[in-house]
């Protein structure tokens, strides 16, 4: 039986978390023991995101072949099952570099290449691939709709639409219904002309899922059904949540599922929500608290580390503990560890992640020191990893000047370099280590504590590496090298032994982690975070009783 298609798409304002609504849609379809799969498509002319500042597109996401895509993908991978890939993400530009390939081929027998049908042609052509091998495929349309940019898409799936039929195919739109506090009401005028512009293009939009601060009144779901020309339970109340694990369950609340499966004529086992209403439930109610420092350089957006949080979470909801998580400028601890202990003195763990550029380096350098000098539990991701090294060749070896050659050329003591294959390469786009890899785990490590395993695959991304020319130096001194590419070349994990929690990674983890399935890294991390801080507040109140119980000297006041 071939696959049904539902078609995301969004108005009036991006943001409005299409998304995050995708995903929950399968989640619940999954919920019901049907199999999805989710794409997106992204309007913008780069080939990928690449290339893109963090601050414009938010994290870069790794899938497992070495794609580096759209950060809603991992929306995807943490809400469901779906296998993603290169495939699972096209940007115009991909697609116009792939059209202009096949016309430069010959491919097109000299006709004219032009929007329709040839660009509108790939588009279908993509979708249909992600479609293979389940019951439903999810397509996400970037942008909002009335953006030039997204018009070949709309009229893509305009044409699967008459393609496919109506009992194949599913539009959902995303819509905004803002409250306007001077008048003290919900305004639906908004959806009304998102709507208007979806219809001018030839799509009537079957469910709408209205985003808002509260739940909609029956009166305003029936005024937007009649001016959108939908039915009243199709008007779904989107409402914000406190944590972005309640979307599913509030969709199920609205009975998105089972209008879902009633228009596309499916049957499906009942649904059981049962692990996320768990997972919700460890939100609301959580047993104790852990305070997380990330010390970075684009702390001040948050989508820059989208995983890398979410990832947190997990590892926190396994503990049934509430997550404190404060974002902290590297740069900001430059001025060194008196900064350092006046700023990081009151969190239970400190991690540094990935990221590219020499800007807030001392920053981090000096934070690691902080953590490994007063025993903090530290985890360090990618860029995390190398700095932890190069602070342990320069304050524990005494390598002075010791650093990356991304950071300084000249650098005495290169202990972090560019990758071998790619000495001579400039360009960016493309040209790292990505994908997953697999690396080998020392026994009687952190490490294989950690994953109980000697063998396991995680998604770098990443265009320097350890130089294990320093690998006898660092080692001697303490350093523990505890993972490894299988051939050697790679240096993925290392450690600190006699420390109580000091690892880093390569690697990014956090694109493996789902709120169902947290990452051992991160469980453990936090766990161990937890513990650190426990005893150091405990401590604290010893030593605040001790001097209230103090007895005075004669003579003192």
């Amino acid at each position: 039986m071939s696959a049904k298609y539902i078609f995301v798409t969004g108005g009036v304002v991006s943001s409005l978390g299409k998304g995050l609504a995708a995903a929950s849609i399968g989640c619940l379809l999954e919920s019901r023991g049907l199999k999805v799969n989710i794409m997106k498509f992204d309007p913008y002319l780069n080939v990928d995101p690449g290339t893109m500042s963090p601050f414009q597109h938010g994290e870069v996401f790794v899938t497992d072949d070495g794609a580096e895509t759209d950060l809603d993908l991992g929306h995807y991978e943490r809400f469901t099952h779906a296998k993603l890939s290169r495939d699972n993400n096209w940007t115009t530009g991909r697609l116009y570099e792939q059209i202009i390939a096949k016309e430069r081929r010959g491919d097109y027998l000299g006709k004219t290449v032009q929007v329709i049908p040839h660009v509108t042609n790939e588009i279908k052509a993509a979708m249909k691939k992600v479609a293979q091998d389940v019951d439903v495929a999810l397509i996400e349309i970037g942008g909002t709709v009335g953006d030039i940019e997204s018009l070949p898409f709309m009229e893509a799936i305009r044409q699967m639409r008459q393609e496919q039929g109506r009992d194949h195919t599913l539009f959902v739109h995303v819509t905004l219904v803002p409250f306007i506090a001077a008048a003290q009401e919900l305004k639906t005028k908004p959806t009304q002309h998102s709507v208007k512009e979806l219809l001018s293009i030839g799509i009537q939009p079957d469910i709408l899922l209205c985003r808002t601060d509260r739940f909609l009144s029956k009166e305003i779901k029936n005024k937007i059904a009649l001016f959108c020309n939908v039915a009243e339970e199709a008007v779904i109340t989107a409402k914000d949540v406190a944590s972005v694990y309640e979307v599913p369950l509030v969709f199920a609340t609205e009975n998105v599922d089972t209008l879902v499966l009633k228009s596309l004529r499916m049957e499906a086992k009942d649904r059981d929500l049962s692990k996320w209403e768990d997972i919700v439930h460890r939100v609301y109610n959580p047993k104790g608290e852990v305070t997380i420092a990330i010390v970075g350089k684009y702390v001040e957006y948050e989508d820059s580390y989208k995983s890398l949080k979410e990832a947190l979470v997990h590892g926190s909801l396994a503990h049934n503990l509430k997550l404190h998580l404060n974002w902290v400028e590297a740069e900001g601890l430059e001025a060194g560890q008196q900064a350092c202990a006046e700023q990081l003195a009151e969190y239970d763990g400190i991690l540094v992640p990935g990221g590219f550029g020499k800007r807030g380096i001392e920053g981090m350098l000096q934070a690691i020191r902080y953590a490994r000098e007063n025993h903090v539990p530290y985890f360090g991701i990618c860029l995390g990893m190398q700095t932890a090294c190069i602070e342990f060749a320069r304050d524990v070896c005494g390598l002075e000047g010791a650093n990356s050659s991304e950071f300084d050329p000249a650098t005495p003591h290169r202990v972090i370099y560019k990758l071998r294959e790619l000495r001579g390469v400039e360009e960016l786009g493309g040209t790292m280590r990505l994908g997953a890899w697999t690396c080998k785990i020392e026994p009687d490590t952190l490490a294989h504590r950690i994953y109980g395993e000697t063998e396991i695959s995680e998604r770098h991304r990443h265009r320097y590496e350890f130089n294990r020319e320093y690998e006898e130096t660092l080692t001697a001194a303490g350093l523990r090298i505890s993972g490894s590419s299988p051939d050697g070349t790679y240096v993925e994990m290392v450690e600190i032994p006699d420390h109580p929690h000091f690892i880093g990674c390569q690697f990014h983890p956090e694109f493996k982690s789902k709120p169902l399935e947290p990452h051992p890294l991160f469980k453990t991390f936090v766990g161990a975070a937890y513990a650190y801080g426990q005893k150091r507040r405990t401590d604290k109140e010893s030593t605040k009783i001790e001097m209230f119980h103090r007895p005075e000297k004669m003579g003192q006041r």
